[in-house]
């Protein structure tokens, strides 16, 4: 997704330096709260906790006004990223909110050599953590240096810090100034960093966190015995936490540069998890408010998610997406909005189809394989799929026929790889059928191989993704009718994986993402991803290991792999665009993977007095909502 082309948001921020030479001199405000410790001695003023050149956010709908406390819900158990998802979002980069580009963030700019291989970051000169002490590029190597690419901390470093098994090389240029040197070209390193995963590089405080580290504290086992820690990266992951683990909200001594910070933290005991308000949060609005403009947000910890909707129902909830995103929630939150003084929103989902047959050209079943290799084979099984009748039964009319293509309203959308073949076309499908060398049936009406036996199919399935098996209930009606038996294998997610992982299955039925972020999840166009690419994992498996192991795949997905391998290491934007695009293309003509119905928007709501909600934000992992929506400018009106 890199190279974006400018939209809407495009010119969502300026810098403070640019609008006080258009309207004169500059001056900063504060929530009250603030001032007063400002007027009591207890903290500096406004303008010495902003960074010299704050960022300035235009809002979404108006100028916000102080004060309030944001009420959502949480899950007890292992829940964090509920947090994660509301307050965190400040890497280097973040999103443009339509998803289709990186902006500043921690960074105020940065530059890309000519090859595409070293990255040079300007970090906000001035800016600090939340306790006050300074964020300069030392940051940012401890970071990486004494704890990302410490094999002690991390036994391998993340993908997205590697190009060609070699770690990035980064180096301080100045107080403010930090370059990533990779082996080679890294064009998907800024979209990477705008991923909650790409956030390792801003979240350890090196000197609140290099207390725990035994290059700088010697120490350091005193405090392994008092913590009752075994090694001194759990005792760091205990305090300074990682960005998927519940510790990150554990500890409310840590500084961060979130807009809220930890007062009542998030543990096995917790009821509630508190954040209040940033005093140094380095963003202003373009009247020169500091932000954010809620005083805290506290997540309430419940064990049931029927009593998440509950509370929702009661008005108990500001906002709330997680835990009641389900069509089925709809109609009962509708019915209570008004009761509840809230609005109900449909918030729109990243993915390309939240029911994929991937049909298993590798299967066990060797005269299944000859089948499931010819592309006439596919179009039929597509062509007998009634996807009205999935959509109107299953998703309330509410979703949309799709193959797997991205979707219009991304940069990347190809009409064919998500249109084709979408009919219900009884006659053509039986015709194809006939043709594939299936024109004989058994007394039951289905159809038998030239050598004999049924053409049967099994289809895997997690029993806990309930639309999709109600949707396998439909199509195996529908294929039976063009004499096609599927057979439903609904397990428990642990087999479901183990049934995939050891390649014995002829279809697995799964969600198929790439929807708006095909770039970073292309496990349905090109088969590198050795559990998730189920049109033939033992390809997967022959491409990452060389052609050492698995299974030499066809001519096209051969030359697929080339172009991606290609892509990777791209000089430029435009080149690599070029072999993405190439990659679609020829993953469109092979017609691999069946897509059903991109499952409807999610079900979200928000209080009614609340303001500056981006109703169109996405829903994703990738583009964890709501965060690149800025709830630090969400508001109450009065």
């Amino acid at each position: 997704m890199f190279q974006a082309r400018p939209r809407i948001f495009a010119r969502l921020t300026l810098t403070a330096a640019a609008l006080a030479c258009a309207s004169g001199a500059w001056a900063y405000s504060e929530a009250p709260a603030l001032a007063r410790a400002v007027q009591e001695k207890k903290l500096d003023p406004v303008e010495r906790r902003l960074p010299q050149k704050p960022e300035v956010v235009q809002p979404v709908q108006k100028i916000g006004v102080y004060g309030g406390v944001l009420r959502t819900a949480m899950r007890a158990n292992n829940d964090q990223n509920s947090i994660t998802r509301i307050v965190s979002g400040q890497g280097l980069v973040r999103w443009r909110m339509d998803f289709n580009g990186v902006l500043p963030n921690v960074a105020e700019r940065w530059e890309l050599n000519a090859d595409g291989s070293e990255y040079t970051f300007h970090l906000r000169r001035g800016m600090r953590w939340s306790d006050g002490s300074p964020f300069t590029a030392d940051d940012v190597l401890f970071a990486m240096n004494d704890l990302i690419f410490n094999k002690q901390f991390f036994g391998a470093a993340p993908s997205q810090y590697v190009v060609q098994d070699t770690p990035a090389e980064v180096t301080r240029l100045d107080d403010a100034t930090v370059r990533f040197r990779f082996a080679g070209p890294n064009l998907g390193f800024l979209d990477q960093l705008a991923t909650p995963l790409g956030q390792h590089p801003v979240m350890y405080p090196k000197a609140y966190c290099s207390q725990f580290h035994p290059k700088y504290n010697p120490k350091v086992g005193e405090l392994l015995a008092r913590e009752k820690a075994k090694d001194w990266g759990a005792l760091m992951r205990m305090k300074c936490g990682d960005i998927e683990v519940p510790t990150r909200w554990g500890n409310a001594d840590k500084p961060t540069l979130d807009a809220w910070i930890i007062k009542e933290p998030y543990n096995g005991s917790a009821t509630r998890v508190v954040l209040e308000r940033n005093p140094y949060f380095w963003q202003v609005d373009s009247a020169g408010q500091q932000l954010p403009y809620l005083d805290r947000v506290q997540l309430q910890v419940i064990s049931e998610a029927e009593t998440i909707i509950l509370a929702a129902i009661n008005g108990q909830l500001d906002y709330q997406h997680r835990h009641i995103f389900g069509i089925q929630n709809r109609p009962v939150l509708a019915d209570n909005a008004a009761k509840g003084k809230y609005k109900v929103m449909a918030l729109p989902g990243t993915g390309a189809n939240s029911v994929g047959l991937w049909l298993n050209q590798t299967t066990k079943n060797d005269k299944l394989r000859r089948l499931m290799r010819n592309k006439d084979f596919r179009i039929a099984l597509s062509l007998a799929s009634d996807r009205k009748e999935v959509n109107d039964i299953v998703y309330l009319s509410q979703g949309m026929p799709w193959q797997i293509g991205p979707l219009k309203q991304s940069r990347w959308y190809n009409e064919k790889l998500g249109t084709q073949y979408l009919a219900h076309d009884l006659k053509q499908a039986n015709a194809l059928l006939d043709k594939v060398g299936l024109a004989k049936r058994d007394g039951d009406g289905f159809r038998l191989y030239p050598e004999g036996g049924r053409v049967s199919l099994g289809a895997i399935v997690s029993i806990a993704q309930t639309n999709q098996m109600q949707s396998l209930e439909l199509l195996r009606k529908q294929w039976a009718k063009a004499g096609i038996e599927l057979v439903i294998q609904g397990s428990e997610r642990s087999l479901f994986y183990d049934r995939a992982n050891t390649n014995d299955y002829d279809i697995s039925v799964d969600i198929v993402p790439g929807g708006m972020d095909i770039t970073m999840n292309p496990r349905a166009v090109v088969a590198i991803h050795p559990s998730e690419s189920r049109m033939g994992l033992p390809w997967a498996r022959w491409y990452l290991s060389g052609g050492k192991q698995g299974e030499e795949p066809p001519a096209s997905m051969k030359e697929r792999m080339k172009l991606f391998e290609q892509w990777q290491s791209a000089a430029t934007p435009a080149q690599a665009d070029e072999l993405f695009r190439r990659i679609l293309t020829l993953a469109a003509d092979e017609f691999e993977v069946i897509g059903l119905v991109r499952s409807p928007n999610d079900t979200a709501i928000r209080a009614q007095r609340l303001q500056n909600v981006f109703e169109q934000m996405l829903i994703s992992w990738t583009y964890p909502n709501p965060a690149p929506a800025l709830p630090q400018q969400w508001f109450f009106s009065r």
